[in-house]
C-alpha cells in the first residue's frame, strides 16, 4: 500500500460579513471568530522525515487570512462581488494556500470553515 500522510492545523481569524440576497438575520452585518483547519496531504517524506512542516503551513496560512483579519468581508475582493458565505471563503482560502503550498511532495488536501462551534463547510478538490 502506499503511504498518505494528512497534516493538520488549526488556526482562526475574527472578521464580520453579511450575506447578500439572504432571507434571514445574516443579511444584517455581523461578525463570527472563524476557526480554520487546513490540511495537506504528503506521500513523500523530506529528509527529516516530515511530509510539510507545521510552522510552514501556519506561516502560510496566517498570510492568507491576515488580510481577512479584523475586517468586513464584503469590502474585500472576491468577496465585493460573491456571498462571504463559509463555503466561498473555504473554497477561496483553499484556492490562496494551494498556490503557495503545493508541490511535488504534498498538497493542499482540504480547508474547514467553523462559522460558529457547531457549524462549519469542508472544502476539497480531486488531487
Amino acid at each position: 500500500m502506499n503511504a498518505v500522510y494528512t497534516i493538520k492545523i488549526i488556526t482562526d481569524f475574527a472578521a464580520a460579513h453579511l450575506l447578500r440576497d439572504y432571507e434571514g438575520e445574516c443579511s444584517r452585518l455581523h461578525g463570527h471568530n472563524w476557526k480554520v483547519e487546513v490540511e495537506v496531504i504528503a506521500r513523500v517524506l523530506n529528509e527529516v522525515g516530515m511530509g510539510v512542516d507545521f510552522k510552514d503551513i501556519k506561516a502560510v496560512t496566517r498570510e492568507v487570512i491576515g488580510s481577512m483579519d479584523h475586517q468586513n468581508l464584503n469590502d474585500l475582493p472576491p468577496f465585493d462581488k460573491i456571498n462571504p458565505t463559509a463555503e466561498n471563503l473555504a473554497a477561496h482560502i483553499y484556492k490562496l494556500l494551494g498556490t503557495k503550498l503545493n508541490d511535488d511532495r504534498a498538497q493542499v488536501s482540504a480547508v474547514t470553515i467553523w462559522e460558529t462551534e457547531r457549524a462549519c463547510v469542508k472544502y476539497t478538490e480531486e488531487i
